[in-house]
């Protein structure tokens, strides 16, 4: 075990089939190797299936359960917001309005907060917005989506690899283009396993790093989870773990 500042802390994670306890095509998932690495007490929130719609209320009963007792919260979200052709939307709405500036009334354009829940972005704002409100203090982390190959669970559940674009004409990097811009608007770090994890399911090599090489290439097997918590816990290691301790 490594001796950081992550040791003993209790870490959140809210996320889809990747993050989720029943192990969706892995005998260990990436939280449990930063438990034995970084000594965390992890609280997996995650749900097979989950999109960023589904962020919020996984935060509400994360809160629900232990209120602000935590300290950082890691979002894993995404990949099937891209499958499921949701889409992009803006950031913001704009309108003119008055302001003052140096004492004169004067009208400026303002923009605001898009919380339409239909669209991907509405729907980073709307988890983002409830999470910054109930846990000030607390180390809040975005995941990009990795990258995925193809996938067959069912006769009606095939789901393409990402050289395809979904129903909408978008592809995956869309989507994790938006969580690197959410990052940035939401004042939060970002580990981009899309860039950094070193998984790429379309090459054949990489098939060991995935659930089944020939069934699926879209969950990590437990050498690819495996090497999520390496790439994470560099990063994790650069970063607070907490900002309870300053109030």
């Amino acid at each position: 075990m490594i001796t950081s500042q992550w040791q003993g802390k209790k870490v959140a994670f809210l996320g889809d089939s990747i993050t989720d306890k029943i192990h969706v095509g892995t005998e260990k998932n990436y939280w449990q190797y930063l438990e034995e690495k970084l000594g965390i007490t992890p609280l997996v929130y995650g749900i097979n299936g989950n999109r960023w719609l589904d962020t919020k209320p996984q935060a509400e009963k994360l809160f629900a359960e232990h209120g602000t007792d935590i300290d950082a919260i890691f979002i894993f979200m995404g990949t099937n917001d891209y499958m499921g052709a949701i889409m992009p939307g803006e950031w913001y709405s704009f309108q003119m309005e008055e302001t003052n500036h140096g004492g004169n009334m004067v009208k400026r354009l303002r923009r605001h907060l898009n919380l339409d829940e239909e669209t991907f972005c509405g729907r980073i704002n709307a988890a983002m917005s409830y999470l910054k409100e109930k846990f000030p203090y607390q180390q809040i982390v975005l995941m990009t989506p990795i990258h995925r190959a193809f996938a067959t669970f069912s006769p009606t559940n095939v789901q393409p690899e990402e050289s395809f674009a979904n129903a909408i004409g978008l592809y995956v990097e869309s989507y994790v283009e938006k969580i690197r811009q959410a990052a940035d608007i939401w004042s939060c770090p970002l580990i981009d396993l899309y860039r950094t994890s070193g998984l790429y399911p379309l090459t054949e090599s990489h098939g060991v790093f995935f659930a089944n090489p020939e069934t699926d290439r879209l969950h990590p097997g437990t050498a690819g989870h495996a090497r999520i918590a390496q790439t994470m816990l560099y990063q994790m290691l650069t970063l607070p773990a907490t900002f309870r301790d300053i109030r």
